[in-house]
């Protein structure tokens, strides 16, 4: 028999919804043809579309309505006219917009209204400076009667859910849109919040898609755009970043369209590009001294004579910042706080052809590594937090967002919340980096953070850093009780000169660093002997050997203190062999995913915090072969990396197992004998002996 496949009854599902618009705001709602505003209408024709191509996207219906507040929030409905075409969710209840390799859905995004409906509105996101947007679907089908049935589903996708939109609520029609009910609506909508869970897992997702789209641009660049070197590359993405993702109501942000690819002098697309930057970091108030040190670094990119050179009437430089901010802008626009700059670091980097040994020494530490860091050294709130080799400041940034989260967690005064986030940004964060080029990163990636730049320093640690702040309070001593460290290990005692300074500028807190093997085993001995004759060490964990997998191979581990404790002999030191965190790692280039949660990984870096904190009662996943308790000498400095010894002694358990076995082994013999010799008498066609 043959299948006939249901006629679509979108005709009367948009006729209830637009009836619905009509009675409630007749005034204020557009169809699909018409325009909203200029600056809507841009970023629906700028975002891919939903089959993935170019072109406009065209919501059904749209409406831009304002609270009482005077906040406007932009409402884009979708309308579908199939049986359960409302909205297709993943395994954990998310609306399924991502495919497994973190590419559009245009399945999903084409299918069902709901899902169509996100995906307008994170061309919102991506292209406009509106973060709060209300997106409507709609669907339903004729019953056995005739009738029409229906079904609404209504979503709030913002910066605070990362774009994956949240249900509001359910909705039998439009009416809440109403004059009358608008503002209780959006007051319910303001009461959304993800839990810490679901916004880690949001950030892993959306984490993995910036390391697939930074490969892809960095391919694209290298492949397309002849001339930029891998440095430039990365300082063309941190300048598109910070020219186009503005301040609100005081620095509007650069839109593509104003960049002219003009050859009149000052007024170049670099020109152009450079200004916005600099109206960015004025209202920043970046530190004059840092300010000229980006400008400076980003004018020998920006203005080249090759990059402004127009051909075919466009700039290279109009190209490439287009390219990025297509490609990129809607992590940033949404205000993901990762490590950034250290991914885009990572991925330029990653690939060039420096030799093996200084690639090991400018390897970053992974995000998850530069959380378990964080944790380790017990940071909160109140924590003032420094790394002496700062890198891109991935470790900071890491600080930072553990710190922002606990004082979001414990703050019941929104204006308190405001004022304490500026203090962390301002005040308790403190990075060094000798290395100029690596410093630009940091500074740019503490700035696209927020900013935590302030306290970032281009000096010597060893030789010139005095311990008192480079911006603000410059005649205090930062009162540092938190230090994480990835040293370049061909520093002295594989960077445990670093420790021994950081550590002796401290009162009070913890350390925790993350350095070859060899530091605790011997190629630090003076060192550390000096280091335990004023500090503890609390724990010695084993990383795994592919941490840094394609960066480097040597073996590393984590050493975690108490400072200004000495050590003392009977202090007992716990060993933990962490070889097994969980994750399995690959080094594939065109891999979706070269890290995976293949045991339990997430459990394990939660239970090494607490193994390291409070000891063997919260052994669960790791085994005791795993976890072992020890003394060391502290004027040994060579005695660090321990394991559970292996008992060679036969107990009586064992002599017990060794007789039985060849007892079972003896009776197997004789038994298969007999059965032969009965076999031989018996059997005839079985030889005589």
């Amino acid at each position: 028999m043959k299948v006939v496949n249901p006629q679509s009854i979108e005709p009367s599902i948009s006729h209830l919804g637009n009836g619905w618009l009509q009675r409630y705001r007749p005034n204020d709602f557009k169809l699909e043809q018409d325009s909203l505003n200029s600056e809507i209408d841009k970023a629906l024709f700028d975002y891919f579309t939903k089959n993935g191509g170019n072109g406009a996207n065209r919501p059904d219906a749209k409406l831009l309505l304002k609270d009482k507040n005077q906040e406007y929030f932009p409402i884009l409905i979708e309308y579908k006219g199939y049986k359960d075409k409302l909205v297709k969710l993943d395994i954990n209840g998310k609306v399924e917009n991502r495919t497994v390799k973190n590419e559009a859905n245009f399945k999903n995004i084409n299918s069902f209204a709901v899902n169509g409906a996100i995906h307008y509105s994170n061309a919102l996101l991506h292209h406009t400076s509106y973060t709060d947007i209300i997106a409507i679907g709609m669907t339903g089908y004729k019953d056995e009667a005739g009738i029409v049935q229906y079904e609404i589903g209504v979503y709030y996708v913002s910066k605070t859910n990362l774009g994956a939109g949240q249900k509001i609520d359910e909705y039998s029609d439009f009416s809440f849109l109403a004059p009358e009910n608008f503002d209780a609506f959006i007051e319910k909508v303001k009461t959304l919040q993800l839990t810490q869970e679901e916004i880690e897992k949001l950030k892993e997702q959306r984490e993995r898609e910036i390391d697939q789209t930074l490969t892809k641009l960095n391919q694209h660049i290298f492949d397309n755009e002849k001339g930029i070197s891998e440095k430039d590359r990365v300082y063309l993405v941190a300048a598109s970043i910070m020219a186009t993702i503005g301040i609100p109501n005081k620095v509007a942000f650069l839109d593509k369209t104003e960049l002219k690819s003009s050859t009149e002098k000052g007024n170049t697309d670099g020109d152009i590009v450079l200004r916005k930057i600099k109206a960015f970091l004025d209202e920043k108030k970046i530190p004059i001294e840092k300010k000229d040190f980006v400008i400076r670094a980003l004018d020998n990119t920006l203005t080249t004579a090759n990059i402004n050179k127009v051909e075919n009437g466009e700039s290279q430089l109009k190209r490439v910042f287009s390219k990025i901010v297509d490609d990129l802008g809607y992590y940033y626009k949404i205000g993901l706080t990762t490590d950034f700059t250290g991914k885009l670091f990572n991925e330029m980097y990653g690939w060039l052809g420096f030799s093996q040994d200084k690639l090991n020494d400018v390897v970053l530490t992974p995000s998850y590594v530069a959380s378990l860091l964080v944790k380790l050294t017990r940071v909160n709130k109140d924590s003032y937090v420094w790394d002496f080799a700062t890198g891109s400041a991935g470790l900071l940034v890491a600080a930072m967002n553990e710190m922002l989260i606990d004082a979001k967690n414990n703050s019941k005064s929104p204006e308190e919340l405001i004022q304490k986030e500026i203090k962390i940004k301002a005040e308790q964060l403190l990075g060094l980096e000798l290395l100029p080029d690596i410093y630009m990163l940091a500074i740019l990636n503490m700035i696209l953070m927020g900013d935590g730049s302030s306290n970032i320093l281009n000096i010597d640690s060893i030789k010139d850093f005095d311990g008192k702040y480079g911006f603000g309070k410059t005649d205090s001593k930062f009162p540092a009780d938190a230090f994480i460290l990835n040293p370049p290990y061909s520093a002295l005692g594989n960077g445990m000169n670093f420790v021994e300074k950081a550590l002796g500028m401290m009162n009070k807190g913890y350390g925790a660093i993350i350095i070859q093997n060899s530091a605790g085993s011997g190629k630090a001995v003076n060192f550390n002997k000096r280091i335990l004759a004023k500090h503890t060490l609390l724990a010695s964990i084993k990383m795994p050997m592919d941490i840094f997998i394609g960066k480097s191979s040597v073996q590393t581990n984590i050493y975690v203190f108490r400072v200004n404790e000495p050590h003392q002999k009977g202090e007992l030191v716990k060993f933990i062999d962490f070889s097994n965190d969980g994750y399995t790692r690959a080094n594939r280039k065109k891999a979706n995913n070269n890290l995976k949660d293949t045991n339990k990984a997430k459990e394990r870096y939660e239970e090494l915090v607490n193994l390291v904190r409070f000891g063997k009662s919260k052994l669960n996943i790791f085994t005791e072969k795993e976890y072992y308790e020890n003394n060391i000498d502290p004027k040994n400095g060579a005695d660090w990396n321990q394991s559970t010894p292996t008992d060679t002694k036969p107990t009586l358990l064992d002599f017990k197992k060794t007789v039985s076995d060849y007892l079972t082994w003896e009776v197997s013999n004789i038994l298969k004998q007999q059965n032969a010799d009965s076999l031989g008498k018996y059997h005839p066609h079985l030889p005589k002996n």
